[in-house]
């Protein structure tokens, strides 16, 4: 089997990660485990019932792995990262960066300048560590096992066929629609991640149900948050599947390089049977 680690890693150590895991099977991919944190990640592999609010730690690449292989029941093969990765000190923007910027800005989806100090340590320290694992970046075409770099703005993009990125951020809502009240901006919010949910179960089966209901108004910020990090490190294993499946491309160099779905990468609408 086959099988995608995604993780939407912050660029700090305070800020916690959403994980998500994938395995191939006769019928298609399906979502194995999906956490806010990793911590919550090692809970589900252990067994424990994720409790407690969402904390951020360092990223250990062998206990990630360790984890994905108790949960999924055999080794990752790709490990598809949102976060600025590089085999050279990053200290301003990348080749890749440059690239995907270039490609996908007109469309607003140009990528963060990153810096020496955000992510810096963090993003060398989970590089070294998943190639300590036998997990190299990987910035070629033809990937195969290894670590990759992806950026969840312009995924949307393709997978949906869209004109421009998706206002789904929690945090920039004011700035999407500041003239609607708040209850009006979380039901936009909502919408938003219903049509990206819709995409990625499309890729990935058992996406929907997988993620908590945020509907009814006892939800808090932290919560909204929370989700929207399991969404994005959804994404990013429904990236690592495109990469698997040649249907993916890499904007950069052999230094550093983000992956992004082909134009019309988005597989056909499956036809569901009425129960």
């Amino acid at each position: 089997m086959t099988h995608v680690l995604g993780i939407d890693a912050a660029w700090t150590k305070t800020q916690p990660s959403g994980v998500a895991l994938a395995s191939a099977t006769s019928e298609g991919w399906r979502l194995v485990a999906v956490a806010p944190s990793y911590q919550r990640f090692h809970d589900l592999a252990k067994g424990r019932k994720m409790e407690g609010r969402p904390t951020g730690s360092i990223p250990d690449a062998s206990e990630l792995l360790a984890s994905a292989s108790v949960l999924c029941g055999g080794p990752v093969d790709i490990v598809a990262v949102d976060m600025p990765l590089s085999r050279l000190p990053i200290e301003g923007r990348r080749a890749s960066d440059n690239a995907v910027s270039a490609a996908y800005g007109g469309r607003w989806a140009s990528t963060h300048t990153p810096s020496i100090s955000r992510p810096g340590p963090v993003s060398d320290n989970l590089r070294a560590g998943f190639e300590a694992m036998g997990y190299p970046l990987q910035t070629e075409p033809d990937a195969s096992q290894g670590l990759i770099e992806v950026y969840p703005h312009p995924a949307i993009i393709e997978f949906a066929m869209a004109d421009k990125r998706s206002p789904y951020k929690y945090g920039n809502r004011s700035k999407y629609w500041p003239d609607l009240s708040a209850t009006g901006r979380r039901t936009n919010i909502l919408s938003e991640w219903a049509n990206i949910v819709s995409l990625m179960e499309n890729e990935i089966e058992g996406v929907a149900s997988a993620l908590p209901p945020l509907e009814g108004g006892t939800a808090n910020g932290v919560d909204w948050k929370a989700y929207e990090d399991m969404l994005d490190a959804i994404v990013c294993v429904a990236v690592g599947i495109c990469v698997l499946e040649n249907r993916a491309l890499p904007f950069g160099d052999k230094d550093s390089a983000i992956w992004i779905p082909k134009p019309g990468c988005a597989k056909p609408i499956r036809l569901r049977s009425e129960p």
